[in-house]
């Protein structure tokens, strides 16, 4: 079912009381709150069990409300906004006056962006406002692509869930430190590093650290029940056969290169060749893998390239250390 227009209405009343919508835009579902009313924010917080320091990125309905959540915007963010919004890009900007402390996790930074989801869109537009929404998930989980993803982990702890369909792009946005005269990708997403240098004319570094926080900057992210253990591509294949005889529930996600092996193991993924298509199915990949009973995933990353740099990125965050 897609979100009907009355849904939407319900759905920016919802926020406007103060309470929380699961949101579907191009990469993953929000869980969204009203940008400017500490209390619901802080509920998001609760809601994923999301460390109060790690800030959230604002939603806005178009590049016309940049100067309101941002304050001195430098060109650089001005023209990336206008050349990728709508679209999975956030940039992280010097804190305006409607972005409460609670959005930020405490920084002078926020983060914002435009999504390219006619349902997200309308909604903005019929709220009127900024809306702060992290993935509709328990922090550090897989992230939800579907509508029922976000039901089954969050259940009534959303008061009203939109359904959009399916995420297009399904993994999440880039961000962008463009709060200094030299920008960055804090995190891989959805817009790819070669599109962004095409359109500034210099290279982005993509450092592994940084002073900014933001979100999707945690050891172990976007991780499912199962461990995620990464090896080279040739070499999938042989440790997860290995695995299996010692006893585990193997998931295996198998290269393109090598789709007509026969593996045995508990469950397969034949990984897509095309790169969107990847990213479009990862997380639902591993849910498919966890649902199946599986205790221990092997992959390997992909080239790290195009979108496959963000594919990377997740998949290194899914095999972190987890929390003890």
């Amino acid at each position: 079912m897609t979100a009907t227009t009355s849904d939407i209405e319900k759905a920016a009343g919802v926020l406007r009381a103060g309470g929380l919508v699961a949101i579907p835009t191009e990469t993953v579902y929000g869980l969204g709150a009203n940008a400017e009313d500490p209390s619901a924010v802080t509920r998001v917080f609760q809601v994923k069990g999301r460390p109060p320091s790690h800030p959230l990125i604002v939603h806005i309905g178009g590049v016309e409300h940049l100067d309101a959540w941002g304050e001195d915007v430098p060109a650089t963010a001005r023209l990336l906004a206008e050349r990728f919004w709508p679209g999975p890009l956030t940039l992280v900007l010097r804190r305006g006056r409607r972005a409460p402390l609670e959005v930020t996790g405490g920084l002078e930074t926020v983060a914002v962006r435009v999504p390219d989801h006619p349902v997200a869109l309308a909604l903005l537009s019929t709220f009127g406002g900024g809306v702060a929404a992290p993935s509709a998930n328990r922090f550090g989980s897989v992230s939800p692509t579907t509508a029922q993803h976000v039901r089954v982990e969050l259940g009534d702890a959303v008061d009203f869930v939109l359904d959009g369909g399916p995420c297009e792009v399904g993994v999440e946005s880039t961000i962008v430190d463009a709060t200094g005269d030299t920008p960055s990708i804090l995190r891989p997403g959805g817009v790819t590093r070669e599109d962004l240098e095409a359109v500034l004319g210099r290279p982005l570094a993509v450092p592994a650290t940084s002073r900014v926080r933001v979100p999707g900057q945690h050891p172990s992210h976007y991780a499912p029940r199962a461990r995620v253990v990464l090896v080279e591509p040739e070499k999938v294949i042989a440790e997860a056969e290995l695995a299996q005889e010692l006893g585990h529930q193997v998931g295996v996600f198998v290269p393109p290169a090598l789709a007509d092996t026969v593996v045995k193991a508990h469950a397969v993924v034949t990984v897509p060749g095309s790169m969107a298509a990847y990213a479009h199915g990862l997380y639902g990949f591993l849910r498919e893998l966890d649902q199946r009973g599986c205790d221990l995933i092997i992959a390997s990353l992909p080239v790290e390239e195009g979108l496959g740099l963000a594919i990377a990125n997740r998949l290194r965050r899914a095999a972190g250390p987890r929390p003890s």
